[in-house]
């Protein structure tokens, strides 16, 4: 069984309440950010899944939603995102709006124990066996099957959600 008293309070309930099958991981603070502590603890960036909250902009009150995407990969926020909310602009949630909603840190943001929003996840995250992501605070580390994702409120799989980053990169190069 797993140490889920590691885990923020709310994550630890939305585990238990929906039943996900995950394993905890302590996780250094200071390396809780995907690229560092995937470098650290010998975990594979595209077995990283970051959880992601973006808003709207110039919309009072914003429309808000939770993304999952791969680590290795790069949220559509201007194309799908803004499609998806239904607005002219949007963007990423600055670190004190993304605490407001979530009461959660970056480095440690998880789609468990967010509830209210828009839950959209990227088909690719579905494809990997497991991933890492944040455990609600900066301190732990969930790792589970990314279909369990599935069974939380407003789970919606998004075909296209993200793109490859390197893809990204180098059509920004040209």
């Amino acid at each position: 069984m797993a140490d889920l008293s590691l885990l923020l309070p709310v994550v630890r309930a939305a585990v238990e309440r929906h039943g996900l099958d995950v394993e905890v991981l302590a996780c250094d603070p200071d390396l809780a950010d995907t690229a560092a502590f995937c470098a650290h603890y010998g975990y594979a960036t595209q077995d990283a899944a970051n959880t992601i909250v973006v808003t709207s902009k110039k919309v009072d009150p914003p429309l808000r939603a939770v993304c999952v995407v791969l680590a290795t990969t790069r949220l559509d926020v201007n194309r799908v995102v803004r499609q998806r909310l239904g607005v002219k602009r949007a963007s990423f949630a600055d670190a004190e709006a993304t605490v407001e909603v979530t009461g959660m840190l970056v480095g440690g943001v998880t789609a468990p124990g967010i509830e209210g929003l828009p839950l959209w996840i990227d088909r690719a995250v579905l494809e990997r066996t497991r991933v890492v992501m944040g455990g609600g605070n900066r301190s732990s580390k969930l790792v589970l099957d990314p279909r369990d994702l599935l069974a939380l409120p407003g789970a919606e799989v998004v075909d296209g959600l993200a793109t490859d980053a390197g893809a990204a990169e180098a059509a920004t190069v040209d």
